[in-house]
């Protein structure tokens, strides 16, 4: 199998738009989602097992199985197949927050504060409760206005897609308070966004193509456009972080991408 999805992958001629150039040599072939962040880089197989990358080795961190994992400033927390509960990774494990908000997916890649959706609604955790969590003890989770079915944050706000493919984004996101701005619709349409530790904004839409938002400063951080990146393979995930695209196509394989 590893053999077809190699070939398949030549067959495309690692071509990209707008200068990027991918590799396959990640030696990860079933992979469902990646999430990358200040320099670290984890993958969530088929099987649900989240996997670190170590130089261009990936090790297993946990025989539990989740549903999805997020890498950033407010560290490295997952949600489990097993009843949408929220962990966090303390000194070499994944800790159950014994007493919390389920979450079907989790972002860590704000300044600080922890965001995720269940069943449509959207919550966050404070930094400083993000911070601190170090295993024991309940945690307050603040519920916001919006209703998404993808969330991620960045320097420069969040952005989230709602179950039609319309997309929004705040352009603040207190890390103390989780009190956001209002929401204001962006055009495009996508089922996924990402947000890169620098504000860089990448959306998957619903036919697996990869578009990147443009036009993103402090001052215009809803930026201007989209400019699409014309991958060989359907899109199923992808991520961001210190110049590198990192796609998970929808036959697992995982490629990681740079202009």
């Amino acid at each position: 199998m590893r053999a077809v999805k190699a070939f398949l992958l030549v067959l495309c001629c690692l071509a990209v738009s707008d200068a990027w150039s991918c590799d396959e040599g990640t030696g990860m072939y079933n992979a469902t989602q990646v999430d990358a962040g200040q320099g670290a880089v984890i993958v969530r197989d088929t099987s649900g097992y989240v996997y670190f990358l170590i130089g261009s080795s990936w090790h297993r961190m946990s025989s539990t199985e989740f549903n999805h994992a997020s890498i950033g400033p407010a560290g490295l927390w997952a949600t489990s197949n097993s009843g949408n509960k929220v962990y966090k990774y303390i000194a070499g494990n994944f800790r159950i927050v014994t007493s919390g908000q389920a979450m079907q997916q989790v972002d860590a890649g704000g300044n600080g504060q922890v965001v995720g959706v269940y069943t449509e609604n959207n919550y966050c955790l404070r930094s400083t409760s993000a911070s601190a969590y170090s295993g024991s003890g309940s945690l307050t989770w603040t519920s916001l206005s919006k209703s998404m079915t993808y969330i991620s944050c960045g320097p420069y706000g969040c952005w989230g897609v709602i179950k039609t493919d319309q997309i929004f984004f705040t352009r603040n996101m207190s890390p103390t308070s989780c009190d956001p701005s209002e929401w204001s619709e962006i055009d495009g349409a996508a089922v996924m966004v990402e947000v890169g530790t620098d504000g860089k904004v990448f959306v998957v839409n619903r036919t697996g193509m990869i578009w990147e938002r443009t036009g993103i400063t402090a001052s215009t951080p809803q930026g201007t456009g989209w400019n699409h990146i014309s991958v060989c393979l359907k899109v199923k995930h992808v991520s961001y972080d210190l110049g590198t695209m990192w796609v998970v196509t929808d036959i697992g394989l995982l490629l990681k991408c740079k202009r």
